[in-house]
């Protein structure tokens, strides 16, 4: 699925399954994103949701000069940033509650090990500023380029950049020496 552009493309000629294969392959991405943003699990679910309502109610809006993934990111973020603005407590969510399972079964050492690494890195990125978390979220984990990344938090490629040198600089220092080994 080349970005989701092609089942897109299959969805509004007419092909409802091509929808439903977009939505299982970037739900679950997008909740996590969001999640991080309004720290209510939930709410980034419903939030998700309205981002692919957007993409039946208004089915000539995307126009494919960026990728489906990228254009879905950049409405979650708009609805999450909307969401926080309306929103008067934040509550904060334990981040390893919304891991996923890998699809191969490693060893139970090797998950063990895995998860930790998750943890200790997840912890590290709560604790950076949230131009720099997002950046190398949507950067290193959901593997966007830096010129998608950009669109989605609407800045130039050179303000990426700098968010993931800056970001990656941060994580050294709260991760310590042996967080070199995660980075």
């Amino acid at each position: 699925m080349d970005n989701g552009a092609s089942s897109y493309r299959r969805y509004l000629d007419g092909d409802e399954d091509a929808f439903r294969e977009i939505v299982s392959e970037y739900f679950d991405n997008l909740v996590f994103f969001i999640d991080r943003l309004v720290l209510d699990t939930s709410a980034a679910e419903d939030i998700a949701l309205d981002a692919f309502t957007q993409l039946v109610v208004n089915k000539r809006r995307y126009d494919f000069r960026v990728s489906l993934k990228t254009y879905l990111f950049m409405i979650g973020r708009s609805r999450a940033l909307d969401y926080i603005k309306h929103r008067k407590k934040l509550t904060m969510v334990e981040l390893s509650d919304a891991e996923q399972i890998p699809a191969s079964q490693p060893s139970m050492e090797e998950r063990l090990m895995a998860d930790e690494r998750r943890r200790i890195i997840h912890t590290a990125l709560e604790q950076l500023q949230e131009p720099m978390r997002s950046a190398i979220y949507l950067v290193y984990f959901e593997e966007l380029s830096p010129e998608e990344t950009g669109k989605v938090l609407k800045k130039n490629r050179k303000q990426i950049y700098n968010l993931l040198y800056r970001g990656k600089q941060e994580l050294r220092a709260i991760l310590g020496k042996d967080g070199e080994l995660l980075l």
